[in-house]
């Protein structure tokens, strides 16, 4: 058990981590940045089935990101209902409809192309698990006072960073599907209105053919400046 102390009136705990020699560090670094440089967005799943558990531990894992004032201001909705499935994607595809056809720019539309998405969404129903991320704006104090929780949109980004890692490390695939607006899931899910969503990441295995785009990523003197 860590040490614990008082400071200032809150516990805290002791914390270090085993120093690693350089070689150790450089391979563990190599050898995550390849694991998830085989990361990809897929849009063709397979229904097979996934334990609970395993989405259990992949949610327990985003929630161990940083957050403002550690509120931890998220909800990881998980549907797993075929009807309730069924009825986020009538939903969202009225919306991607509505925006393919008149709410998105030609620029929008040419960058598109190459992924190959349209406002169909068919994996909303065929991937076993949806994962819809809600951002918390406030919580609810005594007497029901609201109380605004901080830095809320980077919290939520980041747990949800967290969230794909986990699912990838897993050996599972997503997409990060954002049908905008998406006040239609606040109201098929019935949350509070102190939730607003985030992100819809449906959530299985590859389907036995699946293919994706083959895309490059920017190299690291696009991305990175060293001072």
């Amino acid at each position: 058990m860590p040490e614990k102390k008082i400071i200032e009136d809150h516990p805290y705990i002791s914390y270090s981590k085993p120093i690693l020699s350089d070689q150790e560090m450089l391979d563990r670094s190599q050898l995550f940045y390849k694991k998830m440089d085989s990361r990809r967005s897929v849009r063709e799943f397979a229904d097979r089935p996934i334990a609970r558990e395993v989405i259990e531990n992949i949610l327990k894992t985003a929630s161990t990101a940083p957050s403002g004032a550690h509120k931890q201001p998220w909800t990881f909705c998980v549907v797993e209902n075929p009807e309730i499935k069924k009825q986020i994607r009538i939903a969202a595809e009225e919306e991607e409809l509505e925006s393919y056809e008149s709410r998105m720019s030609s620029d929008w539309l040419d960058d598109l192309k190459p992924l190959g998405t349209d406002w169909r969404k068919p994996f909303l129903e065929i991937a076993p698990y949806l994962i819809i991320v809600f951002r918390r704006i406030y919580e609810f104090g005594p007497e029901g006072k609201k109380k605004n929780n901080y830095y809320v949109q980077e919290s939520v980004g980041l747990a949800s960073g967290f969230l794909l890692a986990a699912i990838h490390n897993a050996g599972l695939v997503s997409l990060t599907h954002t049908p905008s607006p998406m006040n239609f899931i606040s109201k098929i899910l019935n949350r509070p209105e102190n939730e607003k969503p985030f992100l819809l990441i449906p959530v299985g295995y590859p389907a036995e053919e699946c293919w994706v785009p083959d895309l490059g990523r920017k190299e690291l003197d696009e991305i990175a400046v060293f001072y």
